[in-house]
């Protein structure tokens, strides 16, 4: 193995010391959180990390929502709900992963490089969107 090997979670860590302290307000270190669960998640993943992790890609790409507004759908969610569905993982999980994002360098580069994979991975879950849609309408949306 060579010595500039790292593994996901070694890349995760990185990313996330530099996401979580980019001091952006968008808080892209949410967007991080939510691309890394999608790209890794297996069988033994829990639903509700895969469901608030497809929530939190939604509503960024698809509603320009800034991390911390998808941190507190997440909050307002685990308050509400207890019981998750369990979504179907796609074999490819999209073109653009973690390895991606950490071969560009810190700044302009690697925010692009982060929102690209957001939407990377968003796509590659294309066939779980339209249930997502509903959960977040139902879930988030609804007149209480």
């Amino acid at each position: 193995m060579s010595e500039n090997y790292k593994s996901k979670p070694e890349m995760f860590h990185e990313l996330s010391c530099y996401s979580s302290s980019h001091g952006d307000p968008e808080f892209i270190h949410q967007y991080v959180v939510d691309a890394f669960a999608l790209e890794t998640a297996d069988d033994e993943t829990k639903n509700i990390r895969v469901a608030f992790a497809l929530i939190g890609l939604y509503l960024h790409v698809e509603k320009n929502f800034t991390g911390k507004e998808v941190q507190n759908a997440h909050i307002k969610l685990g308050k509400q709900r207890k019981t998750w569905p369990r979504f179907v993982l796609p074999l490819n999980r999209g073109d653009i992963g973690i390895k991606n994002v950490m071969e560009c360098p810190e700044g302009f580069k690697r925010d692009m490089a982060i929102e690209n994979w957001c939407l990377s991975v968003w796509n590659a879950y294309s066939s779980c969107h339209e249930a997502v849609r509903e959960l977040v309408q139902h879930e988030l949306w609804r007149d209480k």
